[in-house]
């Protein structure tokens, strides 16, 4: 880029300023769009436990990323799906549950959770780096240790709940 020197991004929270030949030019707010994949077969759901990620490690979630550029949710599901778990997905068997809007210290992030109306699956743990155990949990007895929105996430789509916000000050919400 012909004036990449000359730009200077300054980082607060959530939000960040570009400054080009020192004037401040508009920045657009951004939200961080994830997908999680809700694979519930004989009362039993899908876990993965996390690791070395920096972000609630020893922690369970469920097969989840964020959205590349230029992918629909959908499409980001299914890639997610097949690099975290080997897990073959169609389209066709995926149904947006539930959708949570959730405000962290750092970031505002939109989180979409599909479920798959596939039989049991044989997943792979295919980011070893990243996941120390990937398999199947008993919906009455889940792990103590799942992270907070997930579990709300996995509970609303139970419940038909198909949206939720949370960190926000509920005072102000109400």
């Amino acid at each position: 880029m012909k004036h990449q020197k000359e730009i200077q991004v300054l980082y607060f929270g959530s939000k960040s300023m570009c400054i080009f030949k020192g004037a401040v030019l508009n920045s657009r707010f951004k939200v961080v769009p994830a997908v999680y994949l809700i694979h519930i077969c004989m009362n039993k759901i899908l876990l993965s436990l996390r690791k070395n990620t920096g972000f609630y490690d020893g922690y369970y979630s469920l097969v989840a990323g964020h959205i590349e550029g230029n992918e629909t949710m959908t499409q980001a599901m299914i890639r997610e799906a097949y690099e975290e778990a080997g897990i073959e997905l169609n389209s066709d068997c995926l149904q947006m549950k539930t959708v949570i809007h959730r405000k962290s210290d750092d970031r505002e992030s939109v989180d979409f959770f599909f479920k798959s109306s596939e039989d049991m699956f044989s997943p792979i743990n295919r980011e070893p780096d990243k996941c120390s155990e990937l398999g199947y949990f008993p919906l009455d007895a889940l792990p103590e240790n799942i992270i907070p929105y997930v579990k709300k996430g996995i509970f609303n789509s139970i419940q038909g709940i198909n949206y939720d916000e949370t960190g926000w000050n509920e005072s102000l919400i109400r």
